[in-house]
């Protein structure tokens, strides 16, 4: 590598994580890996090397910052299931704010002064907009569940400390990840799955079950939630030119991340179809506790500060991304071989 950064990814076995360590890897930096696998995979880690590590662990974090010479952080670690966040809030305050506060104390310990912060338009909770116009970020956050409190006390706290310790910093406020590396090297593979693509696709290709949808009684056309559907590609170049936009020393901005429009989840149902090639079986629940009607990204400032465009804009191209990586014959191995390991 020369010129490049040396960026530590924490969470960078997972999702969107391993998506922008090979983002990063294409800039021409070194994506370092941080991870506790607890939710990621080891097989996802590529394009530098793996340290195994929990991010609560500031003395840890601190000398893997000092071993590689990193000048950058991307903090992905953290938990993102909603329901469990209800069941389990202690712990969600624990990992998401006590993780970042423990980056934040080796950053500073070691010098490092950028942050690029994984952050969510939970953080909006249910916005009080009878419309279906998108979201800007200067709307009020009224997270209504103890994962946005989380994400927004960890905000609250990166722009505190850039204040005070001269950090330049941005969050960035994804709405629905999606989709998968078109070249078919990482893809989504969680376990439980929780997201509505894969289970659509799992559902339609008879390996899982019906396909839920909750609730058909919401002011939409459909009667369906509409949400903003962002490949997790375009997240990943959106972390990179985040390491680079200048927002100044103390500087914080955080940013939406979506497409700026929207697709209903019946919608989504179709495109799953169309692109496995049968009819996806589903059925109609009720709604879930707090479920908006419709969260579609205003991304104007990202665009602007960034110059980040979106390169995936068609759901149907987005979707095939997802399908293409869950038919791979090797996809079933590579996820119970990690599975087993984090038993």
């Amino acid at each position: 590598m020369s010129g490049g950064r040396r960026v530590l990814v924490t969470g960078g076995a997972g999702y969107i994580g391993s998506h922008t360590a090979k983002a990063l890897a294409r800039a021409g930096h070194l994506p370092v890996v941080y991870d506790d696998l607890s939710n990621g995979h080891r097989e996802a880690v590529r394009w530098g090397p793996l340290v195994v590590g929990d991010i609560r662990d500031s003395a840890s974090v601190e000398a893997c910052l000092r071993e590689h010479r990193i000048d950058s952080v991307i903090n992905f670690a953290g938990l993102i299931e909603v329901g469990r966040s209800v069941g389990e809030p202690d712990v969600f305050w624990d990992v998401n704010l006590g993780g970042v506060a423990s980056v934040l104390r080796a950053m500073r310990a070691c010098g490092v002064d950028r942050l690029v912060f994984s952050s969510t338009a939970a953080v909006y909770g249910q916005p009080d907009v009878v419309s279906l116009e998108p979201l800007r970020e200067t709307l009020p956050t009224q997270p209504i569940n103890p994962y946005g409190d989380s994400k927004l006390a960890a905000e609250r706290l990166i722009a505190a400390s850039a204040g005070a310790y001269g950090l330049q910093t941005v969050a960035l406020r994804y709405f629905n990840a999606c989709g998968a590396d078109p070249e078919g090297e990482i893809g989504e593979a969680h376990y439980p799955e929780s997201h509505l693509i894969p289970l659509a696709i799992e559902a339609a290709l008879g390996l899982g079950p019906a396909l839920t949808v909750f609730g058909r009684d919401f002011p939409t056309p459909d009667g369906s939630c509409i949400r903003d559907y962002i490949h997790v590609g375009d997240l990943a170049q959106a972390h990179v030119l985040a390491l680079d936009t200048s927002v100044g020393p103390g500087g914080f901005v955080a940013m939406n991340l979506g497409t700026g429009r929207g697709f209903s989840v019946l919608e989504v149902v179709e495109a799953v179809s169309r692109a496995v090639g049968r009819s996806t079986p589903f059925s109609i629940g009720g709604r879930r506790a707090g479920d908006p009607a419709c969260l579609v990204a205003d991304p104007d400032r990202a665009r602007e500060r960034l110059g980040w465009t979106p390169e995936f804009t068609s759901l149907d191209e987005i979707v095939a991304t997802a399908v293409a990586w869950r038919r791979q014959p090797q996809f079933g191995e590579r996820l119970l071989a990690d599975l087993a390991e984090v038993a």
